[in-house]
């Protein structure tokens, strides 16, 4: 019997042979990752000096301040302050602070290779599932484990794989298609299960648009969301000076507990409504005309440089909507100068947009972008639960790139292609 793709990968972990679904096993940790906001400063140093322990192997721990950089008062400072000592004083170099969310930093570092096992203190850590990693977001007591030991316990999870066939049509981005799968499966369908996407559409996304899938993964409860690799991957990482790597797919003869197939010609701008992220509408039929106060571009799910160019692209010589705002946060330092270097901050900014760093501060909440009582955001995001961007009161739409670009030209939930 065949095995899936995330099988494979647990069964090398564990110096198995083979695994399937159901199975417990002790995985071996390829590369550990922490933030600030749930990194050492969260049970995790405490724990580690009642242990007497030390990080079993500092080379293979990444720590990110990403939430709370640039620190908007003196206990955001602190924290950093203690995480970047933390990470000092055990001998972790691979230290990254001020350029942006840890999930973007992680794949544009090197850190999350094909067939490895990547585990973070953030659910989004499953954003490397697009290059093929089993790639997963955990808890401080799991990642305390981790630490000393460099291994986890596991379930081998069920695999759900989804079939999306054809190409986008003019407006359409991966958001849209991510979006769709959430809504279809729901938000706990998919719980401690892999999400597998694969079929024509996903082969022909550049590796921007496929992190934007696999990022929401753990929106539908998911485990892990993986890709195959390929071309794409191995120009990825061709980039970078590294590969060429096995390539990796499930085998003809996997078991999967369900097959769902879609189609992207029918596929049309989607948006995600308040407050879940599973309460998704075609954005005709969420109610046009719905004033927003906030849009914004950015984070590890929607500010890439894909993203930031097709954005640009329907906003070039156009205008914010005169009492609206349109925040736009690169999704790394890397990403932020690319942009500049193209222009594309240029025309952004001359449209009204306010440029920021990058950072996980807007779409968690924290600083640089709160909303007040009543207002609404559409957001390129991942979440838009209650309070998740500010006030309890306020009211937040999940869209891709585009549909955030239209709201913030027309200041109300737009359908995008109306500006192509």
């Amino acid at each position: 019997m065949g095995m899936t793709l995330s099988e494979k990968i647990i069964a090398r972990a564990s110096g198995a042979q083979s695994v399937k679904a159901g199975d417990i096993v002790w995985a071996d940790v390829d590369m550990a990752m922490m933030d600030d906001i749930l990194g050492p400063r969260v049970e995790i140093a405490e724990r580690m000096v009642e242990l007497g322990a030390e990080v079993w192997n500092p080379d293979k721990v990444v720590i990110i301040s990403d939430h709370y950089t640039p620190p908007a008062n003196a206990k955001q400072a602190a924290i950093v302050k203690f995480t970047r000592d933390w990470a000092q004083a055990h001998g972790v170099e691979n230290y990254y602070e001020y350029i942006g969310p840890c999930h973007q930093i992680m794949v544009e570092k090197g850190h999350v290779l094909p067939g490895s096992v990547v585990m973070g203190t953030d659910s989004h850590t499953c954003m490397g599932g697009a290059l093929g990693a089993f790639s997963s977001g955990i808890g401080s007591t799991e990642m305390v484990g981790i630490l000393v030991n460099g291994q986890i316990w596991l379930r081998v999870p069920e695999t759900i794989r989804v079939i999306w066939e054809g190409n986008f049509g003019e407006g359409v981005m991966a958001k849209d298609l991510s979006l769709a799968t959430i809504g279809k499966i729901g938000h706990a369908g998919a719980t401690y299960k892999t999400v597998e996407y694969t079929g024509s559409t996903i082969d022909g996304l550049n590796m921007d648009e496929r992190f934007c899938i696999t990022n929401m993964a753990v929106e539908m409860g998911a485990k892990a969301g993986l890709m195959n690799t390929d071309a794409v991957t191995d120009a990825f990482f061709a980039g970078m000076g590294k590969g060429p790597f096995e390539r990796l797919a499930s085998d003809g003869d996997a078991v999967f507990c369900e097959t769902l197939r879609f189609d992207a010609t029918a596929l049309g701008p989607k948006v995600s409504c308040p407050h879940e992220v599973d309460n998704v509408l075609d954005i005709g039929d969420a109610g046009k005309g719905i004033r927003v106060d906030q849009a914004y571009l950015g984070s590890c799910t929607g500010g890439r440089y894909t993203d930031l160019s097709m954005a640009a692209k329907l906003i070039k010589g156009k205008k914010v909507k005169h009492g609206r705002r349109l925040l736009v946060s690169p999704a790394s330092k890397n990403i932020w100068e690319q942009a500049a270097k193209a222009g594309i901050l240029k025309t952004l900014s001359e449209a009204g947009a306010v440029i920021m760093a990058p950072t996980c501060g807007v779409c968690v909440g924290l600083h640089s972008g709160i909303l007040a009582d009543g207002e609404v955001c559409v957001s390129s995001t991942n979440r838009n639960f209650v309070g998740r961007m500010g006030s309890k009161k306020a009211f937040t739409y999940l869209g891709s790139p585009l549909t955030v670009a239209a709201a913030a030209i027309a200041g109300e939930l737009v359908d995008p292609r109306e500006f192509f």
